[in-house]
């Protein structure tokens, strides 16, 4: 048995750890925004509620990715890559809400300020409309959709360390 977890041998391989890294931070994030959602009561909007999954796909998908590169199998590196793509299409998502937000560009007619009724249709009244172009909430300058462009980031970096790991055949 191994005295120290770094004496593992998985622990040693770069594609286990990012593997682990990515599933971890993912798991970090979903968690985040249903904290903010449900204890904190930050309603999110349409484009909140995109930006969750390509991070739904990648807590489920990396734990798939942790478990078989603890078991050697070199095919995760392109799973790896697959979450890699993934984040980064989460990233360009972030920064297209972000851009909504500082009004940099127009986002979707459903979920702005300047959207406006369609002829021939009637908002439900009963349910509040979380609007796209206002940033509920701001930490170090960034919104939730700021953040999500970071971590996703970050959150692709760690993928692509990972999967272009050339220690190993």
């Amino acid at each position: 048995m191994a005295e120290k977890l770094s004496d593992l041998p998985m622990v040693k391989d770069r594609v286990f750890l990012a593997a682990v890294g990515v599933f971890l931070l993912a798991t970090a994030v979903i968690l985040t925004a249903l904290f903010f959602e449900h204890i904190m009561k930050y309603q999110p909007c349409e484009l909140c509620f995109l930006q969750r999954k390509p991070w739904y796909f990648t807590v489920s998908f990396g734990l798939l990715m942790v478990f078989f590169a603890s078991k050697g199998e070199t095919w995760v590196r392109y799973g790896l890559m697959l979450i890699g793509v993934v984040l980064l299409i989460s990233a360009g998502l972030g920064a297209w809400h972000a851009g909504i937000e500082w009004k940099w560009w127009p986002g979707p007619a459903s979920c702005t300020s300047g959207g406006g009724l369609q002829l021939g249709t009637l908002p439900d009244l009963n349910q509040r409309v979380v609007l796209c172009d206002e940033a509920p909430f701001r930490f170090l300058g960034l919104s939730f959709a700021g953040w999500n462009f970071v971590m996703s980031l970050i959150g692709a970096g760690i993928a692509f360390w990972g999967a272009f790991d050339n220690r190993k055949a």
